[in-house]
């Protein structure tokens, strides 16, 4: 079993779908992140900063899941960053109502000590500079680093994206960002180019339409699981790279052929967090219906064909 480091937001968030709308719930990437790999019963870590508007009871979650939180900041009569969003009906695109940075805009992330020799780091969609800073902190070379990004950092800061981009071994990133971040069309030439940047894996998000993974001229496709209702997609990216992480940091395992299961433990755990809104599908979830989910992506996919 390896170490696992998670570097990204706890957060508060107010969303607004066609299913209905909340107040400030939980959110943040690194809540999403730790929950699914918190599935693993892994040596995990959570590296973040929040306010003292932060309540107990959400650190508690994640303590209470095995989730070391001694790299969370508590900035006393700080607040914490918040995000409130619309999803239009197709559910895949939204506008942006609120993002009130807060503590997050002076986040200098702090690796606990006995975290620094982790084998697998998850990068959270943040600042690339802060991402970098977080690989500098490593005593030793990780066999692992994940990195997730998104169109922001492709507009605003893309220079520091692409030199951290060089430094890591997967990128998730969805197909809108794939091609924007390659001028690309084509999803097969864009993962060729961004393996040119650096990365060895490319990670491709669909929604519901599943995911891709590349690595050299092998690519791997998991379908996403049809749902009766998608009440909230927020977290479901964070939760794929959290059961993507969590899968690999469990099995030790970083092969290519390991990494087609790892993505489908991460989708079958995405397919439960968009069926309620936050994070309450995936403080719920048992065991059991994780194992139940599996045997069904396992029946979407798997067949048999006579060749003539």
């Amino acid at each position: 079993m390896s170490k696992l480091v998670i570097v990204g937001s706890l957060a508060f968030d107010a969303i607004e779908t066609p299913f209905g709308k909340t107040d400030k719930i939980l959110g943040g990437a690194a809540t999403f992140i730790g929950l699914a790999a918190s599935h693993f019963e892994i040596d995990a870590a959570a590296v973040s900063i929040v306010g003292s508007d932060f309540p107990q009871e959400y650190l508690d979650l994640l303590l209470n899941r095995g989730i070391d939180l001694k790299g969370v900041e508590i900035v006393k009569d700080g607040k914490t960053f918040f995000w409130s969003g619309r999803y239009h009906n197709d559910m895949n695109s939204r506008d942006t109502l609120v993002t009130e940075l807060n503590t997050l805009a002076d986040f200098n992330p702090i690796i606990p000590e006995n975290y620094r020799d982790a084998s697998i780091v998850m990068l959270g969609n943040l600042h690339p500079i802060v991402q970098s800073s977080v690989l500098d902190q490593m005593t030793k070379k990780p066999d692992l680093v994940i990195l997730d990004t998104m169109n922001f950092w492709m507009d605003s800061a893309l220079e520091d994206l692409h030199n951290v981009i060089k430094r890591v071994d997967v990128i998730t990133i969805n197909d809108e960002e794939a091609r924007q971040l390659t001028g690309e069309y084509s999803l097969v030439v864009a993962a060729r180019k961004i393996h040119e940047m650096g990365p060895k894996y490319v990670v491709i998000k669909k929604g519901e339409h599943g995911a891709l993974l590349f690595h050299d001229d092998n690519v791997f496709y998991a379908p996403a699981l049809p749902l009766e209702a998608v009440f909230d997609p927020t977290g479901a990216g964070d939760t794929f790279a959290g059961g993507f992480a969590g899968y690999l940091a469990k099995t030790g395992d970083i092969s290519f052929e390991n990494m087609k299961n790892a993505v489908i433990y991460g989708s079958t755990l995405a397919s439960f967090c968009v069926e309620k809104f936050g994070t309450e599908r995936m403080v719920n979830l048992t065991s059991n219906e994780v194992h139940k989910r599996l045997l069904q992506f396992k029946q979407l996919t798997q067949f048999e064909i006579e060749l003539t």
